[in-house]
C-alpha cells in the first residue's frame, strides 16, 4: 500500500506555474482534437507489449526482458542491436527478470504464486532448466545486487524471522551462500560495497523520517550517516566502486530529495543533482564509471547521466512528453530504454554509445490501432476547496464536438502515498476510447508534489484527501465537457478506499464506484497487514494514525462501518490470494450494501493478489468495468436531487474549508 521508502516532495509555493484555469487549458485541447477514432474492444489494446526488467548481457549483445506476450509476465532475451525476441521462461505465473549472470549464459528472476507476494529467486540455466535459489515455505526474497567481481550475488530473504530480512551473500559458481547481516531492527538493505566489508542501511521511524547507516561486515559496528533525532528521509542508494563513497538521496533542510556523495573517511557531502523534483534514485554502470539519477519530473521520469568519479553531468534522457519507464546501460556505452505515455503502451529503444538519437528496437502498440486513437493525457492542476493546488492527469475522448458533455470517471491511485504517473494505462484508454473523460487525481498527500503536500493528510484520510477528489468532480464539471449527472469515483487499493468513502461520506455526488481490492475497515487491516511489513508498521502509524489507540477514528472513518449510507451502484473486484488487502474486506462490504437493496456486483478472480497481472484477468476485469459504468453512469437516468448537506465523517458539510 505505502511506498517502501519515504520520498521527499515538494512544496506547495514552489509548484510549477498552474493555467489560469483548468477549464480554459481543457477546453483548449478539447478544440484541438480530431474526429472521434473507432471504438477498440479491450482484447485489441490488451494486444499491446508490456516491457520491463530490462539488462545488458555482459558483453553488450543481447537484451534481457520481461514481456506479457504469452498473456503473462515472461523472460524474452533479443540482439541489443535489433531483431526477434526469443523465450526463456514459459510460465503460468509471473516472472521478473534481475538480471544475467557473469558468464553471460545464466539468468536471476524473481517469482511468486498466484500473487501472494512470496518471491522466490531463481536461476534459468543454459539448458533451460530452472532452480529456486530461496527454497522454503512462506519465505520471501528480495535482491540486492550484484558483486561488481561477479563472483557472488546479495539477496535477502525472511526464512528466519518472517517479520525481518537478513542479508546473505550467494555465490555466482555453486549457488553457496554465507551471511552478512543479522537484521533484528526492521532494517531495509540497499547496497554492498565491492569488497563486501560495508553495507548500507536505512530504517524508517516514520513517514517522514529514515535513517541511513553502514554497517561493517567485519566488526558487526553500525555507523550512522545523519544526525540522529532530525525528521528526514535519507535513502543511500551505491557504493562508488573503490568503497570511499556512498551515493545517497535526502531531503535534509530542502522540499526535493537531492543525490549526494558522501565520503566515508571525511564525512564530506558532495552535491550531485539538486533540481525542483524528487531524485527518486540512481544506479552505477557495472564497471562503475557512468552513474544514472532518476528525477520524477511531473509525473514523469527523467534519467541524468553522470561521470560517477568527476560527477560532470554527461547527457539526459529526457522523453517528454512520455517518460523513461525502463532503462539500462550496458558495458559498451550502450543505453536501452522503456518509453511510455498514454498513446505508447511502452516502446524499447537503443541509444548506440555516442548517438544522441535512438533506434526504436520494439514498437510496443497493439496491433491494429494507430497511435493517433489513444490520448496522451496530460497534467492538469486545479484549487481545490480550500486554495490548495492539486495536480493530475487528465484524458479527454477525440471528436467532443460544441456544447457536448460525456460521462467522466475519477480515479483515485493506490497508496497512501502513491502517485498516477503518465504512462500506458489500458483500462484508462479503453474508458476514454469509449467515450468517458478520465481524471487520475493526485489529491493531497500523494507523492511527486512536495513534501509539504505529502503531509497535508497525514491522520486525515477520508476527510481532507476526500474533499479534493470531490472538488475535481467540480473540475470537471466547469470544463463544459462533462455531465454533472454522469461521473463515476473509481481506484484500486487505498484509491478503492476513497471510492467507497466518496460513497459513504457523499453519498449524493457521485452516480456510481469501482473499489478494486480498497479498504473497507483500516482497523481490520492494519491489524493483519503481512508480517514482513515489520518495517512499515511505524511508518502507517505516523501515517494513519494509531489504529490500537484511537479505534473510534477508525471506524469513523471506516466505510464498512458506514454502509448504509451507501446508495449508489458499486462494483467491487478482488483478488482471491491478495496479502495486503484481504478479501474480507470486500466480502464485507458488499454484504453490507447489498442490504441497502443497491445494486452491487463482485467479481473475485482466484489467481490473482493485490494487482490483476495476467492479461486474461486484466481484460475481464476492465470489460467489467466499462459494462458497468455504461449501466450505471453513461446510460442511467439523473440520480436524485442531492441531500441539502451530504454526510461527512465528521458531521459537517462537504463543502466546508
Amino acid at each position: 500500500m505505502k511506498h517502501l521508502l519515504p520520498i521527499a516532495l515538494l512544496s506547495l509555493t514552489l509548484l510549477p506555474a498552474c493555467s489560469p484555469s483548468p477549464s480554459a487549458e481543457v477546453a483548449a485541447t478539447a478544440d484541438a482534437i480530431a474526429a472521434p477514432p473507432p471504438r477498440h474492444d479491450i482484447e485489441q489494446l490488451m494486444a499491446f507489449d508490456e516491457i520491463g526488467g530490462l539488462d545488458f548481457s555482459p558483453d553488450g549483445a543481447r537484451l534481457l526482458f520481461t514481456s506479457k506476450r504469452s498473456g503473462v509476465a515472461n523472460l524474452y532475451v533479443m540482439p541489443a542491436a535489433g531483431g526477434a525476441a526469443e523465450a526463456l521462461t514459459d510460465s503460468d505465473e509471473t516472472v521478473m527478470a534481475i538480471g544475467w549472470f557473469p558468464d553471460g549464459e545464466r539468468v536471476l528472476y524473481a517469482s511468486d504464486r498466484g500473487g501472494d507476494e512470496l518471491y522466490h529467486l531463481f536461476v534459468r540455466e543454459p539448458d533451460g532448466a530452472t532452480r529456486d535459489l530461496t527454497p522454503g515455505e512462506r519465505l520471501k526474497a528480495r535482491f540486492i545486487a550484484w558483486a561488481p567481481d561477479g563472483a557472488s550475488f546479495f539477496a535477502a530473504t525472511n526464512e528466519r524471522d518472517r517479520r525481518h530480512f537478513d542479508l546473505y551473500e550467494y555465490s555466482t559458481t555453486d549457488y553457496t551462500r554465507r551471511r552478512l547481516f543479522t537484521n533484528n531492527d526492521a532494517y531495509q538493505m540497499h547496497a554492498v560495497s565491492g569488497d563486501r566489508r560495508l553495507v548500507a542501511l536505512s530504517r524508517i521511524h516514520d513517514n517522514a523520517h529514515t535513517d541511513c547507516f553502514v554497517y561493517e561486515v567485519d566488526s558487526a559496528k553500525m555507523r550512522r550517516l545523519n544526525e540522529a533525532g532530525r525528521r528526514i528521509a535519507c535513502v543511500p542508494q551505491e557504493f562508488s566502486r573503490d568503497g570511499r563513497h556512498l551515493f545517497l538521496t535526502s531531503d535534509e533542510d530542502r522540499e526535493f530529495s537531492r543525490l549526494e556523495r558522501l565520503d566515508l573517511e571525511s564525512g564530506e557531502r558532495t552535491p550531485v543533482l539538486a533540481v525542483d523534483w524528487d531524485v527518486t534514485g540512481a544506479r552505477l554502470s557495472s564497471d562503475g564509471e557512468r552513474l544514472a539519477a532518476f528525477v520524477n519530473h511531473d509525473a514523469r521520469t527523467v534519467v541524468h547521466l553522470f561521470d560517477a568519479e568527476t560527477l560532470e553531468r554527461q547527457r539526459v534522457l529526457d522523453a517528454a512528453p512520455a517518460t523513461v519507464a525502463g532503462f539500462a546501460l550496458s558495458p559498451t556505452g550502450a543505453i536501452a530504454t522503456v518509453e511510455s505515455a498514454g498513446d505508447m503502451p511502452g516502446d524499447l529503444r537503443l541509444y548506440p554509445a555516442g548517438a544522441d538519437a535512438p533506434v526504436r528496437l520494439v514498437d510496443s502498440l497493439p496491433p491494429g490501432i494507430p497511435a493517433g486513437d489513444l490520448v496522451p493525457g496530460r497534467v492538469v492542476r486545479f484549487h481545490s476547496h480550500d486554495g490548495v493546488i492539486v495536480p493530475g492527469i487528465l484524458y479527454v475522448p477525440k471528436g467532443i464536438v460544441e456544447d457536448e458533455t460525456r460521462p467522466a470517471a475519477i480515479w483515485v491511485h493506490g497508496g497512501p502515498g502513491g502517485e498516477s504517473r503518465i504512462g500506458f494505462k489500458p483500462m484508462v484508454q479503453y474508458l476514454v476510447n469509449h467515450g468517458y473523460v478520465v481524471y487520475e487525481i493526485n489529491n493531497r498527500g500523494s507523492s511527486g508534489s512536495g513534501k509539504t503536500f505529502y503531509h497535508l493528510d497525514d491522520g486525515r484520510h477520508g476527510e481532507a484527501d476526500l474533499d479534493d477528489v470531490v472538488a475535481s468532480r467540480q473540475m470537471l464539471i466547469d470544463t463544459g465537457l462533462v455531465d454533472p449527472d454522469r461521473i463515476a469515483v473509481m481506484g484500486g487499493s487505498y484509491g478503492g478506499f476513497m471510492a467507497l468513502a466518496a460513497l459513504a461520506f457523499r453519498p449524493d455526488v457521485f452516480a456510481a464506484g469501482v473499489n478494486i481490492y480498497g479498504v473497507s475497515n483500516w482497523t481490520r487491516l492494519l491489524a493483519n497487514t503481512p508480517d514482513w511489513w515489520e518495517d512499515l508498521r511505524r511508518l502507517l502509524k505516523s501515517e494513519m494514525g494509531d489504529w490500537e489507540a484511537e479505534p473510534e477514528r477508525f471506524e469513523a472513518i471506516s466505510p464498512a462501518f458506514h454502509a448504509g449510507n451507501i446508495r449508489r451502484p458499486l462494483l467491487v473486484l478482488q483478488g482471491a490470494n491478495d496479502p495486503r488487502v484481504l478479501p474480507v474486506e470486500s466480502e464485507d462490504i458488499v454484504e453490507r450494501v447489498r442490504a441497502n437493496g443497491v445494486p452491487v456486483e463482485y467479481v473475485v478472480f482466484p489467481d490473482e493478489g493485490h494487482g490483476f497481472r495476467k492479461k486474461a484477468n486484466q481484460v475481464v476485469a476492465y470489460r467489467t468495468i466499462r459494462e458497468f459504468l455504461d449501466r450505471h453512469v453513461r446510460d442511467a437516468a439523473p440520480p436524485p436531487a442531492p441531500d441539502p448537506q451530504p454526510a461527512t465523517t465528521d458531521g459537517e458539510t462537504a463543502g466546508r474549508q
